[in-house]
């Protein structure tokens, strides 16, 4: 057995075995997808969408990052 295949077995084995561990990760799973999606939504506006081509966007970030601020 090879490296990969003996870790792959380790993982595979240890989550089949688990009751209480599996409902965990389940919470886990999902508690990380609706945070995300949260962020996505609310905080991560896409202010790039205005801008047709990849030139433009460029110029807009470059535009962004080096004028100063007052």
């Amino acid at each position: 057995m090879n490296l990969l295949e003996r870790v792959f077995r380790f993982y595979y084995y240890g989550f089949k075995s688990m009751n209480v561990g599996k409902t965990l990760w389940l919470i886990i799973l999902i508690k990380v997808i609706v945070i995300f999606c949260i962020l996505r939504i609310f905080f991560f506006k896409p202010a790039l969408r205005n801008y047709k081509t990849p030139e433009a966007k460029a110029e807009r970030v470059i535009e962004n990052l080096t004028t100063p601020k007052n």
